[in-house]
């Protein structure tokens, strides 16, 4: 059984082994996320002290995966998904971003959610398509996201 936790500091090298290069960091983090990094550049980076950020965790409290939300443009905007590597496939992503949306969508008050993903991403891509998100044109100007992919979702569907 798995729950949603609020992040706990002791996970942070734990999460931090999941993204090993430069490539799975970005993909992950950004194209503004340092790597190599430390623990502190890492916990900066990553705002784990400054945005909601979550676990996903087992029986036996083990992380399995991690996200934030925030509002951005009124929605609850999701961000900084990953699922432990070994956990991949397996249906945890889809229980991270129906989680987070849920608590997201009512501590902010808001009607739908967004979420940005880079377009090699193709498996986050349609796990997101799966769950109602579909592709829209970033509403502002926006040159830290250029390159990303721009998803909402109103009020999504997780279909349960």
């Amino acid at each position: 059984m798995l729950s949603l936790q609020s992040f706990r500091a002791a996970d942070l090298v734990e999460l931090m082994s999941w993204f090993p290069d430069q490539a799975s960091c970005r993909v992950w983090g950004g194209p503004a996320f340092r790597h190599p990094f430390t623990l502190d550049s890492f916990r900066e980076d990553s705002k784990v002290d400054q945005l909601a950020s979550w676990s996903l965790v087992d029986g036996d409290s083990r992380l399995c995966a991690f996200g934030q939300h925030y509002e951005r443009l009124g929605r609850c905007h999701l961000g900084r998904l990953a699922v432990a590597p070994t956990l991949r496939g397996q249906g945890i992503g889809r229980a991270l971003v129906r989680e987070i949306a849920r608590r997201g969508l009512a501590e902010l008050g808001a009607d739908s959610c967004s979420l940005f993903v880079l377009p090699g991403n193709e498996r986050a891509q349609r796990l997101y398509a799966r769950l109602g998100f579909e592709v829209q044109a970033y509403p502002e100007p926006a040159a830290a996201f250029e390159g990303c992919t721009y998803m909402v979702a109103p009020r999504p569907d997780f279909g349960d």
